[in-house]
């Protein structure tokens, strides 16, 4: 629709369950938590993933959300020819500065039924990160918030752990 006119080129929305949603400015907390979460997962994960920040994914017909970093599947061609689908997403991440209960009770079922295999919510003016997995229907069987955030484990990327201290302005654990 950007493509044709129908919405501004520069305008900030996503395709959700049919609906054109707009979305939030980006503010500088929000800004800063994507930077160093793809700081963290590019020193992390090398080429094992392709990072993805603010791009469309493609969930069936009617939803095409941003989430805020995608950890994808390594294609040779970086998705130029379509816009990763629901088999390419190893892991989600939402940061929730003002879209937290929609990033929660709007987008998260939508992920769920599409099989996503794993979500994270930053949540930032909380100071917390809630972890989901293994979706089933609409909602993650497994889900907790993280306490301790000096190894968190990735489900589809078992060789990596990540220090995520960084994300809210704790220092590194020793030895990271």
């Amino acid at each position: 629709m950007g493509e044709t006119g129908v919405l501004a080129p520069d305008a900030r929305v996503e395709l959700l369950e049919g609906e054109i949603i707009d979305m939030a400015p980006i503010g500088p907390p929000h800004a800063s938590r994507v930077k160093r979460i793809i700081r963290l997962f590019s020193d992390a994960i090398g080429h094992a993933a392709i990072v993805s920040a603010q791009d469309p994914i493609v969930l069936g017909d009617r939803s095409a959300p941003q989430p805020d970093i995608a950890l994808l599947r390594p294609r040779d061609d970086f998705y130029a020819s379509a816009h990763p689908g629901p088999a390419d997403i190893l892991l989600l991440v939402e940061v929730a500065d003002s879209s937290l209960a929609y990033d929660r009770d709007e987008k998260l079922p939508v992920y769920a039924r599409f099989r996503i295999p794993e979500v994270w919510i930053i949540d930032v003016k909380g100071g917390h990160l809630d972890i989901h997995r293994d979706p089933d229907g609409e909602r993650y069987t497994t889900r907790w918030r993280a306490r301790d955030l000096s190894r968190i484990d990735i489900v589809g990327l078992p060789d990596v752990s990540l220090d995520l201290g960084l994300l809210f302005d704790q220092p590194p654990a020793p030895g990271s």
